[in-house]
């Protein structure tokens, strides 16, 4: 199947926030950060969200089509996509939760975008919680059926997720989708994944 991930953004851990955001900071990537060309969003991502987004990226780049990932206020990008110290901080103004209208006019605009540019049989697959109407919300007035989930993510919370994705990439399986449309959005926690050794 050619289907195109969506990721949500990630879940910002402020300790890495604050080492990534310094301008003391002499690691590689807040260097580039805080160069003209700025870093890969992908990379700014997984480094402040850790396990979850890494495995969200690395799973979407072994089994899709196309990658894309919601941002606060710029609709969805390319992980590819250069961000710099302002862009960070711009996007830290914005509360998706909250419904902000530079949100989800962004979020609209490029998800009509890309249905009208999806191949008859493609299908999107949003990496990220159903459970609140944050993302799935807006993204089902738009793509209807063809908006799918990971069966598995249902109960998990975020940490679980990500080792899921991250495990399934590394072994080559991918998991199983369902429609978000009629979908149950919460269920029983499963139990935990096995440690790998």
């Amino acid at each position: 199947m050619n289907n195109v991930f969506l990721l949500s953004p990630a879940r910002c851990d402020g300790r890495r926030a604050q080492m990534l955001l310094s301008e003391r900071a002499l690691f590689a990537l807040a260097e580039q950060l805080r160069s003209r060309g700025g870093a890969p969003l992908g990379e700014v991502f997984s480094f402040l969200s850790g396990l979850y987004f890494r495995g969200k990226l690395a799973y979407a780049t072994a089994f899709g089509a196309g990658t894309h990932v919601i941002t606060t206020d710029r609709g969805l990008m390319a992980p590819c996509a250069a961000v710099r110290h302002s862009d960070l901080v711009a996007f830290s103004s914005i509360d998706i939760a909250a419904g902000d209208s530079r949100y989800l006019t962004a979020l609209r605009r490029d998800a009509e975008r890309l249905a009208s540019q999806l191949e008859a049989e493609a299908s999107v697959v949003l990496l990220g919680s159903i459970a609140t109407g944050k993302y799935a919300d807006t993204l089902l007035d738009i793509f209807g059926e063809r908006l799918l989930f990971p069966t598995d993510f249902v109960g998990r919370g975020d940490m679980s997720r990500g080792g899921l994705l991250l495990r399934s990439a590394r072994e080559g399986r991918e998991l199983e989708y369902q429609p978000v449309l009629g979908a149950v959005r919460r269920g029983k926690r499963p139990p935990k994944l096995e440690r790998i050794r």
